[in-house]
């Protein structure tokens, strides 16, 4: 039977402010996650123990859904968001590795004061991947 994960997390940084850029000295031409980047992946690890997610137990292919809540009503675009947090899932222990996603949906939902996402990741049963059957493929 396929397993599922459900987790509440905080607001991620956008990709834009996830990452910096260094400009001079002995890493210059680098890029590197930023310190709210690091910190986001810290509480995301920390939100992983604190509800027990099942650090490593996931397998094979995955499908993520996530409801996003924003913070306020900034326009804001979706898959900045995406990034950041799937890459701390995979720091955090949760996912093994971003490349088993095959199915990833974002829908926004409700303000929430200081941002929330909800996800649900589930395993997908088979071996294959989605992606090609979707339009007929093999």
């Amino acid at each position: 039977m396929p397993r599922e994960v459900l987790m509440s997390l905080p607001w991620p940084p956008s990709v834009n402010s996830y990452w910096r850029s260094i400009m001079s000295g002995p890493l210059a031409g680098r890029v590197l996650i930023s310190e709210r980047g690091r910190e986001y992946r810290k509480r995301v690890a920390e939100c992983a123990l604190e509800q027990r997610a099942p650090v490593g137990s996931l397998s094979g292919k995955l499908a993520i859904d996530i409801h996003a809540m924003p913070p306020d009503r900034r326009i804001r675009d979706l898959d900045n968001l995406l990034k950041g947090l799937l890459d701390s899932l995979v720091h955090a222990g949760v996912l093994r590795d971003d490349s088993d996603i095959d199915d990833l949906r974002i829908r926004r939902f409700e303000i929430r004061p200081g941002g929330e996402l909800q996800l649900r990741i589930s395993e997908i049963p088979g071996s294959g991947t989605v992606s090609g059957q979707l339009f007929g493929g093999t």
